[in-house]
């Protein structure tokens, strides 16, 4: 059974008077932050704001970085070009360390986790997987590669010098192959905190997870992810914190903050 595991949310993606999510109360919850770098949300304000507010509660910060997509929030695929995609990854790190250094409590950018379509893309792209690599390895060698759990990128980054941490979502669906079921079908994100507390419980204690068809799937997992944009999304953080910890699991940041 695990014994520590980290919880993490994203945050930082309001826009001027548009609010999305609770990061505030999302703070208090999770252990690593994933802060939008303004490519897919967020804005320069808003941004520091949420990390003053991650250093004053000792939480881990992390560049959620993106394809350059605010209309769609970062979920729409792209086939972005390699010398583009190195300078976007590359661009949006040194926007949130900047940001990060101005933050008047203080804190650092230790770890890279990318945002929505993405994400998905790398997971198995290897083309675009190694430009995200090498745009990291170029801005902060020093930094983390958060990845979906038992993906080929995995391999990818740590082949190249890399470090990862792998994660699971608690409020995601999986399908057999330990792929995330797509935003557009039914049942991909998953509402209830019982059931979503119940399953990460079972993550920690077995390294096993139910696939959408019913079967099980094995993920090595370092981190739990919550959407900070899903609705509920306190509730759910709230709940899988509050399971882990009565089954002896501490909650804690794989980086220090």
């Amino acid at each position: 059974m695990t014994q520590a595991i980290d919880l993490n949310s994203d945050l930082g993606e309001s826009y001027g008077a548009w609010t999305m999510g609770e990061d505030e109360t999302m703070l208090g919850l999770v252990s690593s932050a994933n802060v939008a770098c303004g490519f897919h949300a967020g804005d320069p304000a808003g941004i520091l704001r949420t990390l003053r507010a991650a250093a004053q509660r000792g939480v881990a910060v992390g560049a959620h970085v993106s394809y350059p997509d605010r209309g769609g929030f970062g979920r729409r695929a792209m086939d972005v070009a390699s010398e583009d995609l190195r300078a976007d990854v590359v661009y949006q790190i040194g926007a949130l360390k900047g940001l990060a250094a101005a933050a008047a409590a203080g804190t650092r950018v230790t770890y890279v986790k990318p945002h929505g379509a993405l994400y998905n893309t790398i997971a198995a792209d290897a083309r675009q997987g190694r430009d995200v690599v090498e745009a990291i390895l170029a801005a902060d060698p020093s930094l983390v590669l958060m990845c979906l759990a038992n993906a080929p990128l995995v391999a990818l980054a740590r082949d190249a010098g890399l470090r990862t941490v792998s994660e699971a979502f608690a409020d995601r669906a999986y399908t057999p192959a330990g792929t995330l079921v797509s935003r557009r079908e039914a049942g991909a994100v998953i509402h209830d905190p019982a059931l979503v507390a119940e399953r990460m419980a079972r993550l920690a204690a077995t390294g096993e997870i139910e696939a959408v068809d019913g079967s099980v799937i094995r993920l090595e997992a370092d981190s739990i992810c919550v959407h900070g944009d899903s609705p509920g999304a306190v509730r759910i953080a709230a709940a899988v914190r509050e399971r882990l910890e009565a089954d002896g699991v501490a909650v804690r940041p794989f980086a220090a903050a």
